[in-house]
C-alpha cells in the first residue's frame, strides 16, 4: 500500500495522478479538475456518469454555482453540510470547463471527514468519484481499495476513521426552491420536494 500525507497528495495530484482517500461515506477518488479522465480509466467508468466536485469548505465550491442557484445552494448547504449529501447544480457560466455532466450542473459535497477536509483545504476542490472499480462494490478499508487500486497512492495514516460505507444522498436543483430527490441515503431530505 502508498501511503502519504496531505503535503505528497498534493505533489501527485498536480502531476495529473489521482489519489484516494477516506470520507464519512465510501472512499473517494480524486484528482484536480483539470485530470478528471484519470478517473475514468482508472474505474473503468462510463464517461456518460458525471464526477462530484468535493471542497472543504462552502467558500470553496461557491464560485462553481450558478447565479441563478446560489441562494438554494446556501440554504442547503447550511442545514446539511459537511455532510452525506451532494447537490447537483447549474455550473456557473465560468466554470463549465471542469464539467464532466453533459447538461452544465456539477454535483458538489463537503464530506465530514477530518482527513478529507483537510486534504481539501490543501488541494482545493477535487473531482470524485467513489474509489472502486465501476459495476463492482468497493471496499470501505485503506488496504481493501489498495487491492483495487495498487498503483494510486492512499491517504494515510491509517486505519482510516469510521465511515458509514453507504453512497451519499443525491439531490438536483430543478428551480427556486425546488429540489427533487435523485438517490436516496443517510441524509433524509423530505423537506424539500
Amino acid at each position: 500500500m502508498n501511503l502519504i500525507n496531505c503535503k505528497s497528495a498534493l505533489k501527485t495530484l498536480k502531476n495529473g495522478l489521482p489519489i484516494i482517500f477516506p470520507t464519512d461515506t465510501l472512499p473517494a477518488i480524486g484528482c484536480l479538475p483539470k485530470f478528471s479522465k484519470i478517473i475514468y480509466e482508472f474505474k473503468k467508468r462510463d464517461k456518460n456518469k458525471p464526477l462530484i466536485l468535493m471542497g472543504s469548505e462552502h467558500s470553496q465550491l461557491i464560485n462553481y454555482v450558478h447565479e441563478s442557484a446560489k441562494e438554494d445552494y446556501k440554504n442547503i448547504a447550511s442545514k446539511y453540510w459537511p455532510g452525506a449529501l451532494t447537490m447537483v447544480i447549474p455550473s456557473s457560466e465560468n466554470q463549465t470547463a471542469i464539467l464532466t455532466s453533459k447538461d452544465l450542473t456539477l454535483g458538489l459535497r463537503i464530506p465530514n471527514s477530518y482527513m478529507a477536509q483537510s486534504l481539501l483545504k490543501q488541494t482545493g476542490p477535487l473531482l470524485t468519484s467513489s474509489a472502486n472499480i465501476s459495476g463492482f462494490t468497493g471496499s470501505i478499508t485503506a488496504e481493501g481499495v489498495a487491492l483495487d487500486f495498487p498503483s494510486l497512492e492512499i491517504l494515510g495514516p491509517v486505519p482510516w476513521g469510521k465511515s458509514s460505507g453507504k453512497a451519499s444522498t443525491i439531490i438536483a436543483w430543478k428551480k427556486s426552491g425546488e429540489w427533487m430527490l435523485i438517490r436516496a441515503g443517510d441524509v433524509l431530505v423530505r423537506d424539500l420536494y
